[in-house]
């Protein structure tokens, strides 16, 4: 990987702490709650996938209801969310598997399993795949994996650490084995916002970027920012 190495991946990580300031991790969710979170969060916003989540909390007790409850009144819980009726199979699936082989539906143990046999159990699901899958791993359980957004995807390839080319399980592979263990979950979250704020997909905001000196494609498309114009500029296109 071009410009992935361990050392300039440490300076941009410092450099994004300096601007949105340290994340520590801390658990956000027990296991299936993060992974019917993450299912939720699929092909829609964050906005949306929360408020679906939420819904779905407030309208069942506990995940053994929503196991018991039909496929219809869980669709109607989550329907803000966005494609209701999928998710809605897909997490009465998953709960239908994890209530049989594990009754109490208490998915602690796999704080005690390597990430690989993780990976196995959660791979057999229908719509859980390698971001889902990332996600719980990196946000439940601390295991330094590293979830691939449009928004990690999108700034990686502007500054260089993935090829352009690359789609989302290329991605994850080349920065899964460039970001050192120690700054996956704060990388991670860093890459997200400044995705979010100042790296967007549309009119980037460019001559506001902390990283604008070591972003390739503000050197390749932007010349003037760098060398000395307006840093007032900010509806280039992406």
């Amino acid at each position: 990987m071009s410009g992935g190495s361990a050392g300039r991946i440490r300076s941009i990580s410092r450099t994004l702490e300096h601007s949105y300031g340290p994340k520590i991790w801390r658990p956000e969710e027990d296991v299936l709650s993060q992974l019917i979170k993450t299912i939720l969060s699929q092909n829609t916003t964050d906005t949306n996938s929360l408020k679906a989540f939420q819904q779905l909390r407030e309208r069942f007790t506990a995940w053994s209801d929503v196991h018991r409850a039909s496929r219809r009144q869980v669709a109607a819980a989550i329907r803000s969310g966005g494609l209701a009726d999928i998710k809605a199979g897909r997490i009465k699936a998953i709960l239908q598997q994890v209530f049989l082989e594990h009754p109490d539906g208490d998915l602690s143990f796999f704080e005690s399993w390597p990430t690989g046999r993780i990976r196995e159990y959660l791979g057999r699901f229908v719509g859980v795949g390698e971001k889902t899958i990332a996600c719980v791993l990196l946000f439940a359980l601390g295991r330094p994996v590293m979830p691939v957004d449009t928004h990690v995807r999108r700034v990686s390839r502007r500054l260089g650490l993935i090829p352009p080319q690359s789609d989302a399980v290329q991605a994850h592979r080349l920065l899964q084995d460039a970001v050192p263990a120690s700054l996956v979950y704060a990388f991670h979250l860093h890459l997200i916002e400044h995705g979010r704020t100042i790296c967007r997909a549309r009119k980037p905001l460019c001559g506001r970027c902390p990283l604008q000196d070591r972003c390739v494609a503000c050197r390749e498309s932007w010349p003037q920012i760098l060398s000395g114009g307006s840093t007032r500029r900010s509806a280039e296109p992406s």
